[in-house]
């Protein structure tokens, strides 16, 4: 009986074992196809452009002029009462025209003006989780990123944020992990990771990034007064400040810029000369490391001579017993009118020297030894020469004076304290003054502490792409746009946003500040507008993935699957092999009709059908730098064709709708021809051929590939 009891058991425990790895397997599918789905690059559902008046083609004005949309966007935007008058555009360069306002085709004769559309660009912003966002920009800006500033929300009661904001630890850690490894690939190797934190997660959020930036690229941690009246909440302390945790790709390749003088920094030099303004420091040290035992090379006699005015020569070795047996073995001086530094022996020099020459010792007033700025003797005599190194006898004392010249910034301290970067005044005051309204977004960080962070990295770089994935109001883009307006730079930011602030705020910020540097009640106030172009994006989101998935096909022939191989092929069939073909899987047969292709996407809360741009989505696929993208029309079919560059090659990519295209060889012949003869010489000026010809469905010609293979 026992026996019989101890089989039963057994065999109970084999079939919970068998159900049990089921349930496994199915979970793991479950999790990959999910995994599939979210890692799948989205496809773009909108694209549209900003431009100033002063950039749009004066052949497009009456358009605008006429458009009562864009008109009263103006009146709201900046109070202004547009006249139906060119002269009108011409005294407001600074009016940004939005194509969403606009046809279809109005946006592409206005980008058939531009033969570097990319170059041309100042600006990018998409609509996105973020992820998604970083997923799709990769390939396109590998190595190319100089500035990833991020400033994630974490556990605040702010309800503008979408982002999910009460993560515990891991969970948070898990997020930032993922999108950083996302930035790394994208950082130029001169390029540096900037993310904003309080003291809740600052350790941890180290430890993370250690692991994927590496530890030796490590650069420091800033310290931002960033609320100097204190917060008390969840704190034992009023706490009053920020981190930034900055990082390089390459340690040995970044350079972090001097921050800009301020006006008290820039009235310290008070002194001129023909040269420039300057101040005058001790050239004896104080304070920590002045010491002999600290900097033992740092501790010699200069001679200097009255009757020269200058200090004429440097000691050289001596005995470790000084000052009592004091003696320099040789001297370094220049005696005579030309910068000719000679080497000599005491008795020799004093031979030579004006008699009027004295000794001038590092010891300060307590009669301790200290030791000299600088170590180098040859630097200290041409310093001398040039009139750089002064000397004050007052009868009392003597005091050696350097010339500190005035420099364009100084090296950026790790504590920033300075009330402009209260992130009240400078941020939310700052935000209700550009929008007029208060609480359409909490807590805007600092326009200038985010303006000083982007600065110490990007500088004045030219080529400059700065990034920001938590885009929130739209601040970076604020900084990035003041600092070119400031010294005419060329930097350019990406910004990625998933809020409904993205239009009620991010887009209406951009294009008020690109109109003027100063509002007052969302007013201008006369300010100092700035010639301007950026791009905005709508992405497909991981939901509208699934919105478009359809299983209701699969029953008439999963049915007889599950006859043949059983509901284990079943599972594997609906969730690996069934989806692919569906419309946000990219339906390559919907690609017959590509300025036609439709899915279903959330907006307001409401599921509605959208067609994609698949022209900006296969760039990004590709990674291309766009040059030129241009519309044409031949017996009525519609052409749009990209140039874009890759790795120094030219890829041309062309789409046009294949309705009377396929098996009928006349209808192709002609398409082909239409694409070799008309569409490439204008995309390459006449020029050879490109390296990769791609176009949609069907095409004649050797050198054409199919787009649908990429």
């Amino acid at each position: 009986m026992a026996e019989d009891q101890t089989v039963q058991q057994i065999l109970r425990m084999q079939v919970i074992r068998s159900i049990g790895y089921k349930i496994i397997e199915f979970l793991a599918w479950w999790e990959d196809f999910q995994k599939r789905l979210f890692q799948k690059k989205k496809l773009v559902i909108r694209t549209d452009y900003c431009i100033t008046i002063d950039r749009v083609p004066e052949a497009l004005w009456d358009e605008v002029l006429q458009n009562k949309d864009q008109l009263a966007e103006w009146r709201q935007l900046y109070g202004v009462d547009p006249q139906p008058t060119k002269k009108f555009l011409c005294e407001q360069p600074y009016l940004v025209v939005d194509t969403r306002h606009f046809s279809e085709d109005f946006k592409w004769r206005l980008l058939a003006h531009f033969d570097d559309l990319d170059d041309a660009l100042d600006g990018l912003l998409i609509k996105s989780e973020n992820f998604q966002a970083l997923n799709i920009l990769n390939e396109r800006f590998v190595s190319s990123i100089k500035t990833a500033y991020l400033d994630p929300p974490y556990n605040t009661s702010e309800e503008t944020f979408v982002y999910k904001n009460s993560y515990r630890h891991s969970s948070w850690l898990a997020m930032m992990h993922d999108r950083i490894a996302l930035l790394r690939t994208m950082l130029s190797k001169d390029g540096a990771l900037i993310v904003a934190i309080d003291d809740a997660e600052l350790y941890r959020l180290k430890l993370s990034v250690d692991s994927v930036l590496g530890a030796d690229n490590y650069l420091g941690t800033i310290v931002v007064q960033s609320n100097p009246r204190g917060r008390g909440i969840n704190s034992y302390y009023a706490t009053s400040h920020d981190y930034y945790l900055v990082y390089a790709a390459d340690a040995a390749s970044v350079k972090i810029i001097d921050q800009p003088l301020t006006e008290e920094q820039y009235a310290e030099y008070r002194h001129s000369d023909e040269t420039s303004n300057y101040r005058l420091l001790p050239f004896r040290r104080s304070g920590g490391l002045s010491t002999p035992d600290a900097r033992p090379n740092s501790e010699f006699t200069l001679y200097y001579s009255e009757s020269l005015g200058r200090i004429i020569g440097v000691g050289g070795e001596r005995k470790q017993d000084y000052p009592a047996e004091y003696e320099p073995v040789n001297i370094l001086c220049v005696l005579g009118n030309t910068f000719e530094i000679s080497e000599l022996s005491p008795s020799q020099f004093w031979k030579l020297a004006p008699k009027d020459t004295i000794e001038i010792l590092p010891i300060d007033s307590d009669g301790a030894r200290r030791v000299w700025r600088w170590s180098d003797r040859k630097k200290v005599l041409q310093a001398a020469f040039a009139k750089e190194l002064l000397v004050q006898n007052s009868g009392v004392r003597i005091s050696v004076l350097l010339k500190d010249r005035i420099k364009e910034g100084r090296k950026p301290k790790t504590v920033w304290a300075d009330s402009k970067y209260d992130a009240s005044s400078h941020g939310t005051n700052l935000l209700q003054d550009i929008l007029g309204n208060r609480g359409l977004f909490g807590y805007p960080k600092s326009l200038c502490s985010t303006h000083d962070a982007i600065h110490s990295i990007a500088g004045k770089d030219e080529f400059a792409v700065i990034i920001d994935a938590f885009a929130g109001s739209g601040t970076t883009a604020h900084a990035v746009i003041n600092l070119n307006r400031e010294d005419g730079g060329r930097r350019k930011y990406i910004l990625v946003e998933m809020g409904d602030y993205f239009e009620t705020v991010l887009l209406k910020r951009i294009k008020k500040v690109v109109y003027s540097d100063k509002w007052k009640d969302g007013k201008p106030q006369k300010g100092k507008g700035i010639s301007h172009f950026f791009k905005y994006l709508y992405l497909e989101q991981y939901e509208d993935t699934l919105n478009n998935l359809d299983l209701t096909t699969w029953w008439e022939e999963g049915q007889l699957a599950l006859e043949q191989f059983g509901d284990e092929y079943l599972l594997r069939y609906i969730l690996e092999f069934d989806t692919q073909s569906k419309p946000s899987l990219l339906n390559i047969k919907q690609l017959h009709d590509p300025f036609n292709y439709k899915i279903r996407v959330c907006e307001d809360s409401e599921i509605r059908e959208r067609v994609v741009d698949l022209v900006e989505t296969f760039n990004y696929l590709l990674g291309i730098r766009v040059k030129k993208m241009r519309q044409f029309q031949d017996n009525g079919r519609l052409y749009r064709a990209v140039l874009g560059e890759k790795h120094g090659k030219r890829i041309v990519i062309v789409w046009r709708p294949l309705n009377g295209l396929n098996n009928h060889p006349s209808a192709l012949q002609r398409d082909h021809e239409f694409i070799k003869h008309t569409i490439l010489p204008i995309l390459l000026d006449n020029g050879n051929n490109p390296n990769l010809l791609l176009v949609n469905g069907n095409c004649y010609g050797s050198e054409v590939k199919s787009s649908e293979n990429k």
